[in-house]
């Protein structure tokens, strides 16, 4: 069992060995993901990839919280980033109220919020109260609906701008890390140099501090659609499609169970 990755130790990743951040979901595959990671994300991609949905803004606070501790449970050695829901930080007061929630009912590590010079005061009531957090910035799933879509960031000098003033903004804030998602690589190197603290990647090039993939995307579980940065190590799907018929043929086959199965 390896010792569990602290703040400072993360923040001691900045510029040295990019960081190795997967999402789970339960605590079967953060067992088996934990060896591999430095931070487990309990995304609320979950509601696409587990529960079906066309984007993450249906996810609940009291989803968040049972899957945050299936998560922990199955790695609890493991440095746990549990997704703050749509609608859960609209404010100082439902941030704090929605953030303690988490803190009090599960042993995740730090909250993740999305957002940037727009959410630096929500980030820092909520680091002023005892609350890690990890922020977001560029492409924010949770904003798809009123964006129109999924839109690559850092296409213009204006957006690369902002996104500057963001990563310094939920830095000052006390971020003591962020996710950059669906930026322009070159976009994402300039904002991962302006700030002291671990910038993550997702779609953002490989010049950050670490890289972030939905594990059912990058195991090739999910075949909805594929975005262009996930790399699929293995075709999941299939292997388990192929499994299951071997399975179903077995039975009716009568050949499972065979006696080496049998009491």
């Amino acid at each position: 069992m390896s010792k569990k990755i602290t703040i400072s130790g993360i923040k001691k990743r900045k510029g040295a060995a990019p960081l190795v951040m997967i999402t789970a979901y339960d605590a079967l595959f953060a067992t088996l993901l934990a060896d591999s990671s430095d931070m487990i994300l309990v995304g609320d991609s979950l509601n696409m990839s587990f529960a079906g949905k066309s984007d993450t803004i249906s996810a609940t606070l009291e989803q968040m919280i049972y899957h945050t501790n299936a998560v922990c449970s199955g790695a609890p050695n493991s440095f746990i980033v549990a997704d703050m829901p749509f609608g859960t930080y609209i404010d100082k007061k439902s941030a704090l109220n929605n953030s303690i929630k988490m803190f009090q009912q599960t042993q995740a590590d730090c909250v993740k919020i999305e957002g940037g010079e727009d959410k630096a005061k929500i980030v820092k009531h909520l680091t002023d109260n005892g609350i890690a957090v990890c922020g977001h910035i560029g492409l924010l799933p949770q904003s798809v609906r009123s964006e129109g879509g999924y839109k690559v960031k850092g296409k213009t000098e204006e957006e690369s701008k902002q996104l500057i003033k963001d990563a310094k903004a939920i830095e000052s804030a006390g971020a003591f890390c962020m996710v950059i998602e669906g930026v322009k690589a070159e976009v994402a190197k300039k904002v991962a140099e302006s700030v002291l603290v671990p910038v993550i990647g997702i779609g953002a090039g490989k010049d950050v501090d670490g890289q972030v993939l939905v594990f059912s995307d990058m195991l090739g579980l999910f075949e909805e659609f594929t975005p262009k940065f996930v790399k699929k190590y293995i075709d999941g799907a299939t292997l388990v499609r192929n499994a299951v018929s071997s399975y179903a043929q077995e039975v009716q086959s009568r050949e499972f169970p065979k006696e080496e199965h049998t009491y």
